[in-house]
């Protein structure tokens, strides 16, 4: 059997493992020249960038597919809000505990009962939700989730996320870091429903780690074990149709380059949005075009890369900068569609644990902050005033905790931006959203793109655009599901 994979996401770079795992004859197109997709990393005057996701949880879905060494975090994320209270969320729960009543926050047994929800939460739908095929009827039928209709109350489809936090936690600090989760898959906590709590499962009982050479280096390991398994690429290949018997109701092939060829199976691992509207044109439009064309985008994001010629031992690897107006930043993100003027600022810099990735003395810093998807707005007018805000801030806390009067723009060797604009352009996600559809309802859940479509026989859908959702550990999940609907022939 021949299969093809569109995309060299980490979701397509693991279906390429297990498919050729399977003595199936992969061949992997992409469109750029390196694989990676969201993932990449950026190189300039001894600064390395991972410029795609920066937060790494459940490894296992990682090593069962490749070698990769990692290191366990001893806080997952440290967090300055607007009153300056400044918070390490440490993994070790006595640190942890110990946290809470150093700045004040006199809810830890909230935290721990929240703990425990969260991973009761996960247990119970995680194989139907995120590891199963949610969309097939028959998998509700199956023995493993016979108890999820009896649980269905503890689901929360009915409550907002921000509704439950603030309904659960006294200290309104907690309530919005934990209204945070929603923008792990570019939604709105007072949107999306508050079963996607659950989500703080994987960073605080299960862990936040990192890899011990950056990010990039999941897609290299995944790469290098692809062509260990025999995958073939083919880089700056764009897949410009995907051939269909439509009598048949199947895919049976591809055109890449101008040639066209043919394939038993097809696993697309492109952005849904993207592929309905370029690739599945014609007669073979996607069965589900209206619904993508009314769905609404998830976030985006404005990143900043930011090479800096000193080192600040009062930020941490991961480090949030809360706004001081959390509902009307998500109501600029999705009703305004532009940027608050005081966003939420994520500072990431991996030379914290990879010291090769800045020179001595010095710090990477991926400066990000949410954005709404693109729909034409003037980029160049809001990327200005969003790097001065951006500055502003910065220089506003920490100038808080060293008393020095400095401007950290004065400290900016090297400068790289990424904008909806450039996400669109660079990985062909539609709008430059993150993670596909956003979350912002009670049905969303149900009405994500499916891994598979009746009515296309054949092909398989991967990556952050379909279920389970956006993000390295749901990718990987996506491209499980897909492996295990994917059967050979009995000669086989």
């Amino acid at each position: 059997m021949k299969a093809a994979i569109i995309g060299s996401g980490v979701a397509g770079l693991a279906t390429a493992i297990r498919l050729a795992s399977k003595g199936i004859e992969v061949s992997l197109f992409e469109q750029s020249g390196i694989p990676g997709g969201k993932i990449s990393q950026i190189k300039e005057g001894g600064y390395r960038f991972d410029t795609g996701p920066s937060l790494f949880t459940l490894p296992k879905l990682v090593t069962e597919l490749t070698p990769l060494e990692y290191v366990r975090l001893e806080s997952s994320c440290r967090y300055f809000y607007p009153d300056g209270t400044i918070f390490n969320f440490y993994q070790d729960p006595v640190k942890l505990k110990q946290e809470t009543i150093e700045k004040g926050i006199e809810d830890f047994e909230s935290l721990e009962m929240r703990f425990n929800h969260a991973g009761e939460l996960y247990e119970l739908t995680a194989p139907l939700f995120i590891f199963g095929p949610f969309h097939k009827i028959k998998t509700f039928f199956e023995p493993r989730h016979r108890k999820i209709p009896l649980k269905l109350h503890k689901l929360g489809f009915l409550k907002t996320m921000h509704a439950a936090n603030r309904s659960h936690f006294k200290d309104k600090r907690l309530v919005q870091l934990f209204d945070r989760y929603a923008t792990y898959n570019g939604s709105s906590p007072y949107l999306a429903p508050s079963t996607l709590n659950m989500i703080s499962h994987l960073e605080h009982n299960v862990g936040a780690f990192f890899p011990v050479k950056g990010m990039y280096s999941i897609v290299e390991s995944l790469y290098k074990t692809a062509v260990e398994k025999g995958v073939k690429f083919y880089f700056n290949s764009m897949v410009t149709l995907i051939a269909r018997d439509i009598k048949a109701k199947k895919a049976d092939g591809i055109f890449v380059n101008g040639e066209y060829r043919e394939f038993d199976i097809i696993v697309s691992d492109a952005d849904v949005k993207y592929l309905s509207d370029n690739v599945m044109k014609g007669k073979n439009f996607h069965p589900l075009r209206n619904r993508l064309t009314q769905s609404e985008p998830s976030s985006s994001a404005l990143i900043f890369y930011w090479g800096i010629n000193r080192e600040f031992p009062e930020l941490d690897i991961h480090n949030i900068l809360f706004s001081n107006n959390y509902k009307e930043e998500f109501n600029h993100l999705f009703h305004k569609m532009d940027l608050f003027q005081n966003p939420t600022v994520y500072i990431f810099i991996s030379s914290k644990v990879v010291k090769s990735d800045a020179p001595e003395g010095c710090e990477n810093w991926f400066v990000m902050v949410n954005a709404p998807a693109n729909v034409g707005q003037d980029w160049s007018s809001i990327i200005k005033k969003t790097r001065e805000n951006i500055i502003n801030r910065v220089n506003s806390e920490l100038r808080k905790l060293n008393g020095e009067q400095f401007n950290i723009e004065d400290h900016i060797k090297i400068e790289h931006i990424a904008s909806p604009v450039t996400i669109e352009k660079n990985t062909l996600s539609s709008r430059g959203s993150l993670y596909g559809t956003s979350s912002n309802s009670t049905m969303s859940a149900f009405l994500r793109h499916p891994n598979s479509l009746s009515k296309i026989k054949n092909m398989w859908f991967v990556g952050g655009s379909v279920h389970p959702g956006g993000g390295i550990p749901l990718c990987l999940a996506s491209a499980k599901i897909v492996d295990e609907q994917i059967s050979l022939p009995a000669n086989n």
